[in-house]
């Protein structure tokens, strides 16, 4: 009785009508992504602002994925700014907030940042936002976390 029913189902199937799916490409969402022209002015932002208060830091961009764009490291900065700047600017672009959201966390007494993978809640890790959406991270080292944060965001400040 199956193999009989099985020729019928198919014929009623293929005799009912198909509302075709629209294309996948359709279906994907489009986004900007940020580029080494743009990272580049970006970082040439917050080197001005740390030129203006008299700072040498390590200015790292990353994009969405937190991979590495645009790095430099002015006269004078310490060695140990060079992974920080990085590890901040990542932070940024992966956590989708800024570095100084889970500082503050941290200093509420909020440890569980602690374990958050590949983290790094020190201030001077800025989200680059574009129409509110995250396309990349900026992060700053080389003074003190505070002063890393403002020159960060007058990168960040560019996207505005």
């Amino acid at each position: 009785m199956l193999r009989h029913s099985l020729p019928l189902a198919l014929l009623l199937a293929a005799a009912m009508p198909t509302h075709a799916a629209p294309p996948l490409k359709s279906q994907l969402p489009q986004r900007t992504v940020l580029n080494l022209a743009a990272a580049e002015q970006i970082a040439a932002a917050a080197a001005a602002k740390a030129r203006e208060q008299n700072l040498t830091v390590s200015i790292a961009v990353v994009d969405e994925a937190g991979r590495l764009m645009h790095f430099q490291r002015m006269d004078g900065t310490p060695n140990s700014s060079v992974e920080v700047a990085i590890g901040k600017a990542v932070h940024a672009a992966d956590y989708r907030r800024d570095s100084g959201f889970h500082q503050k966390l941290l200093e509420g007494g909020n440890h569980v940042v602690l374990g958050l993978p590949h983290a790094l809640p020190i201030e001077g890790g800025v989200r680059l936002l574009l129409d509110g959406q995250v396309i990349g991270g900026i992060g700053v080292s080389g003074a003190q976390a505070a002063q890393d944060g403002q020159i960060a965001q007058a990168g960040a400040d560019l996207l505005k």
